[in-house]
C-alpha cells in the first residue's frame, strides 16, 4: 500500500484581492501543481530544492492543510477533501514554516496536555529505551526540561521549533510533515534532530516528511529523497539515484561544490527577515 498518493492534482494559490500589474489587471498567481500525480512511500523522506519549487505547497496538499482545484490527494487511502479537522489531524500532524505561537501557557504544561489528550493517551514508551515513558524521552532529546516555566511567546526561535517538535511526536498521529523545522537549531541540535526523527520513525512506522536545507543531512538519513526543480518537476529515489551533482545543478542553478555555502546563505536571509 502507497502511504501518499496524488491523483491529477491541480493546484494554484487564489488571486490576491488588490495584486494588479501596471496595467491595473489582477494578477493571477502560477499554477504549482497541473495533473499532477504520483505514488509516494512512508519512511523517513527529505523533500529538497530551492525556495519557490513547491516543497511547502507539496506537504500542504499532502497533509490536508489544503486541498487541490482538481484532482485527489489520498493519504492512508483517506481522500484529504472528504476529512474533517479530527480525522485529518489523527493522519497527519504538521509544522508550518516559520510558526508563531503567541500564548502565555507554560511549555511543560502543554506538552503534558497534549501527550495526555492526543493519540497516545499519555502512554507510549521511548523509542531509544522502551524502559522510559515517551514524553520523558522526547523531553530530554529535544532538550526542553529546562522550558517547562517560560510560556511559549517567551521561548527563543531555536526553543520554539524544538517544543513544535515535541508536540508533532507526542500527540501521535499517523504521519508527520515538517516544513524546515529547524533552521534557528545549533548545528548540534539540528543533527540529534534528524538522528532521532528517523530512528522514531522506523521503530513507530510512522511516515515523516521533512523539508530542509541541509544536504549533508539528508544524505547521511533520509530513507527517500523528492528533489524539487524551478519548474517544480521532481525526482523521486534514493540518496544515490537523486543527489547527483548534475541534479543538484540543475536543480539549484550553482556548481554542486559551491552548494553548501549557497545553503548557508538561504539561513541567513531567513534569519535577517525574522530579525534574530
Amino acid at each position: 500500500m502507497n502511504f501518499l498518493k496524488f491523483e491529477n492534482v491541480h493546484f494554484s494559490y487564489p488571486a490576491v484581492e488588490g495584486d494588479v500589474d501596471e496595467d491595473g489587471k489582477q494578477i493571477q498567481p502560477p499554477v504549482i501543481f497541473d495533473h499532477f500525480s504520483a505514488e509516494l512511500p512512508a519512511g523517513f523522506v527529505s523533500l529538497v530544492g530551492p525556495n519557490g519549487s513547491g516543497k511547502s505547497t507539496f506537504m500542504l496538499l499532502a497533509a490536508g492543510r489544503v486541498l487541490p482545484q482538481a484532482g485527489g490527494v489520498f493519504l492512508l487511502n483517506q481522500n484529504t477533501g472528504a476529512l474533517n479537522q479530527d480525522s485529518r489531524d489523527e493522519l497527519a500532524s504538521y509544522i508550518y514554516q516559520n510558526m508563531e505561537l503567541d500564548t502565555d501557557e507554560k511549555t511543560g504544561a502543554l506538552l503534558d496536555y497534549v501527550y495526555q489528550n492526543g493519540k497516545l493517551c499519555g502512554a507510549a514508551s521511548g523509542v531509544l529505551d522502551s524502559s522510559k515513558n515517551f514524553i520523558d524521552e522526547v523531553k530530554a532529546v529535544f532538550e526542553v526540561q529546562d522550558l517547562s516555566d517560560k510560556s511559549l511567546a517567551a521561548l527563543s526561535k531555536g526553543q520554539l521549533q524544538r517544543a513544535l517538535i515535541c508536540f508533532s511526536l507526542l500527540y501521535g498521529s499517523k504521519s508527520i510533515f515538517m516544513d524546515e523545522p529547524f533552521f534557528a537549531m545549533e548545528e548540534r541540535q539540528k543533527e540529534n534532530t534528524v538522528k532521532y526523527l528517523k530512528e522514531y520513525s522506523k521503530a513507530t512506522c510512522v511516515p515523516i516528511y521533512i523539508s530542509m536545507h541541509e544536504l549533508d543531512l539528508t544524505k547521511k538519513y533520509a530513507d527517500t529523497v523528492m528533489l524539487f526543480y524551478p519548474n517544480h518537476d521532481i525526482d523521486l529515489g534514493t540518496v544515490e539515484e537523486v543527489l547527483t551533482d548534475e541534479a543538484l545543478e540543475k536543480a539549484y542553478g550553482v556548481p554542486a561544490s559551491m552548494l553548501k555555502q549557497s545553503e548557508e546563505l538561504s539561513r541567513e536571509q531567513i534569519a535577517r527577515r525574522l530579525n534574530f
